[in-house]
């Protein structure tokens, strides 16, 4: 069971699991879910809105998103009171950063040598160099970013558009220099030399590395017609990048190429500011290879509830210009479409070009290849992120790319204790959500080539649970207004449980109208 109690200056979440109690921060430090309203089960609460999950023992944080864990508070128990004692501080908080070593030999490096070289300052690269150093690690770490910024939140690039830099950066700039954990900026690799242990960057500048993790991501496909250079076609790749779209969009004519998560995000932000949003699609339903058809229409419905108009199963042909600047987007269906502004959000590629000539096993898409520990072919070599495939666990150790925001940070930890030769394998649920128009849609699993859909609740009310199978096994799960039951589906799943299709019925009855949470923790099926 738990509890949100308020000690006066503060709450706490108060916890009793297996006759012992337990009281840590009420609210997830990602970005503030009430825990309470989470999922409880096998030592750790899981949050309802992002999937991250907390050692109740501890508050140490398990699984992601985010940076940091909870704070723990003292419980004693006198004449059946329970009796809780606990900071100030920390209640204000409600975070708790975990100890970290410092750099103690930065004398022993000349500018253009680090034991540890981070390729790639997203989530996945700030983990890895944060859990080294939680780990003891002591010796010097180098992480370099093409970007201008720091570490910052990059799906608030699509969800929150005129976000500044500063308001989005997962730390400040004093936590790097606290921490000794370097960041250079603006600064791109060009190749890497694996048997001398080189980074060679495009300005011709080298460093020397003893371990390597690259984290690069991934780079925005572009269009291929006529126009596609012009001035005011984005892909949104910088705060800066969303920043000027809002600024050009407001109150004029808006066209999206792509109704992928990032052209359906911004449609949805640029709706109310915008004079008109309309969406190219080649597909005839958004989402329809993630969500599948009854999902993407009901979606759809809701975008064209608040203006966003949609031109399906078409392709831009030509961007035409006046005076220099966008004016029409031209389709293949002759339709001509007037935009001020034009987005494009068509997929994107793994940023591994730069180490074709490296001797590190890319596959036939550019994807890195890596094992369970995130370790490449190269002995040394890590990668995380978007741009990798890794065994799946949940599906049988099949090599996948999951760019979710989440396994990025996943990917991060795991490279670094096996940076440490801790021998840790990856174990986790893919989790991810998206939001549009002040609504969420949460997905747990990972449903790739899915055959059938399962839904319960109602679609035209826009609160549902959909259960995507695959010969008779629920290998994802995705909701809205439906909280927390892709949680507690994902905790099912963590667990190494199998959820068959007959049983859907069952899990949604037993976990969300009754509460009754023990067939989370029985055995079997």
């Amino acid at each position: 069971r738990m509890r949100e109690v308020d000690l006066g200056c503060g709450k706490a979440l108060l916890i009793k699991e297996s006759g012992e109690f337990h009281a840590v921060g009420h609210k997830c430090p990602h970005y503030g879910a009430p825990l309470v309203k989470g999922v409880l089960s096998k030592g750790r609460v899981r949050c309802p809105w992002h999937g991250a999950c907390f050692s109740i023992s501890t508050g140490d944080i398990e699984d992601f998103p985010g940076l940091d864990g909870l704070p723990r508070f003292q419980v004693k128990i006198e004449k059946e009171k329970v009796y809780i004692r606990a900071s100030k501080q920390a209640l204000q908080t409600q975070r708790r950063t975990k100890m970290m070593a410092k750099c103690i030999s930065l004398s022993n490096y000349n500018l253009s040598s680090t034991n540890v070289l981070i390729i790639g300052a997203g989530a996945a690269g700030l983990v890895c160099a944060e859990t080294l150093r939680q780990e003891g690690f002591s010796d010097r770490i180098v992480m370099c970013t093409m970007d201008r910024h720091l570490p910052y939140d990059r799906p608030k690039l699509s969800k929150s558009m005129d976000s500044h830099p500063e308001q989005i950066a997962l730390r400040p700039k004093e936590f790097f220099c606290t921490y000794d954990i370097e960041v250079l900026t603006e600064m791109q690799v060009a190749a890497v030399d694996v048997k001398s242990k080189i980074a060679v960057f495009k300005d011709g500048f080298k460093m020397e590395y003893n371990k390597l993790l690259i984290a690069t991501g991934s780079t925005p496909k572009t269009l291929s017609c006529k126009g596609k250079e012009m001035e005011n076609v984005f892909n949104i790749r910088t705060p800066e990048d969303a920043n000027r779209v809002v600024k050009l969009a407001t109150s004029k004519n808006v066209v999206i190429v792509g109704a992928s998560f990032l052209g359906m995000e911004v449609a949805a932000y640029l709706a109310e500011r915008a004079h008109s949003v309309s969406l190219v699609e080649l597909e005839h339903v958004p989402f329809k290879k993630f969500f599948g058809e009854r999902v993407g229409r009901a979606v759809m419905k809701m975008f064209e509830n608040n203006r966003v108009k949609f031109y399906m199963q078409t392709e831009v042909s030509e961007l035409r210009e006046q005076e220099g600047k966008l004016k029409e987007v031209v389709l293949k269906s002759g339709k001509v479409l007037r935009a001020d502004v034009c987005v494009v959000g068509v997929g994107a590629v793994p940023a591994t070009a730069f180490l074709k000539q490296s001797g590190i096993n890319i596959d036939s898409k550019g994807f890195i290849v890596v094992n369970k520990m995130m370790q490449t072919n190269i002995p040394g070599v890590f990668a995380a992120g978007d741009a990798v495939t890794f065994p799946l666990a949940l599906r049988n150790n099949k090599k996948v790319n999951v760019p979710h925001w989440q396994m990025a940070h996943m990917h991060g930890r795991i490279a670094a204790l096996n940076m440490l030769a801790h021998g840790t394998e990856i174990s986790t649920v893919p989790y991810l959500w998206t939001a549009m128009f002040g609504r969420s849609i949460r997905y747990a699993g990972h449903g790739e080539g899915f055959d059938d859909v399962v839904i319960q609740g109602d679609l035209d009310e826009l609160k549902f649970v959909a259960f995507y199978t695959k010969s008779d096994e629920v290998v994802a799960v995705a909701s809205m207004n439906y909280d927390p039951i892709v949680s507690k589906v994902a905790e099912v799943l963590a667990a190494g449980r199998t959820i068959r299709k007959r049983d859907v019925d069952a899990v949604v009855f037993l976990s969300f109208r009754t509460g009754d949470m023990s067939w989370l923790t029985g055995k079997g099926s």
